[in-house]
């Protein structure tokens, strides 16, 4: 999963991005305000952890500018201010959870699982269906019979399915996802990333749309894993 972590205190910052990262997160890190607007004008972020006390445009007028421009990615506020009016007020202007500093990392990660299930409309730990699911907290793909714990990238690819089946999402809507900033990308690493899959679980389980993309349907999955 790709996440935009705002944050400007370079000790925590520097924490929190070993520890995404050791998580199998692919994390962009921006230490003020502005930069962090500026990055959110890139759609291909599962999730924003934010702290308030930025520079150059606070966290709160940050989300404001977010939900106002329209943009739905989930937001995770990440701040060491535990007065009760600045959680209302940042859960009323668009925040999806709120987390005090300091904090433990497994309830971190657990939070993001949250607000990633809740955005895709779900209730427990798995997207899909009963014959066809990603379990968010095994990170295990189950389909035409077949249960595997997915690499970090093929999880991030299905997450991105799962979350909205039947959506046709383009090679740059999946690069967007896969990839973080500076990363070197292999022309063809999406379409060996989507063969893996394949390999594993069927070739219909991911469906080509020619000219447009790829989309995953539940209840449509096709026979089993290709030879």
């Amino acid at each position: 999963m790709r996440v935009l972590l705002i944050e400007d205190d370079v000790q925590i910052g520097q924490s929190l991005l070993r520890a995404l990262k050791d998580a199998d997160f692919s994390v962009d890190w921006v230490r003020d305000g502005l930069a962090g607007r500026h990055a959110l004008t890139d759609t291909g972020y599962t999730v924003v952890l934010l702290d308030l006390g930025l520079p150059g445009m606070g966290g709160i007028e940050l989300l404001k500018s977010l939900r106002t421009a329209g943009i739905a990615v989930p937001v995770l506020i990440l701040t060491a201010r535990d007065d009760l009016d600045s959680r209302v007020e940042g859960l009323d202007v668009g925040a999806d959870d709120y987390l005090l500093k300091p904090f433990a990392v497994p309830e971190l990660l657990a939070r993001i699982r949250a607000v990633i299930r809740r955005k895709a409309g779900y209730a427990s730990s798995r997207l899909g269906d009963d014959a066809f699911n990603l379990d968010l907290d095994k990170r295990m793909l189950t389909c035409n019979g077949v249960s595997t714990v997915l690499s970090a990238r093929e999880f991030t690819l299905m997450l991105a399915f799962l979350e909205r089946p039947g959506t046709i999402l383009s090679r740059e809507q999946l690069e967007d996802r896969l990839y973080g900033w500076g990363k070197e990308v292999e022309s063809n690493a999406l379409d060996v990333l989507i063969h893996s899959v394949r390999k594993k679980f069927g070739a219909s389980v991911i469906r080509n749309v020619r000219g447009l993309g790829w989309t995953v349907m539940l209840g449509d999955t096709g026979s089993g894993p290709a030879s």
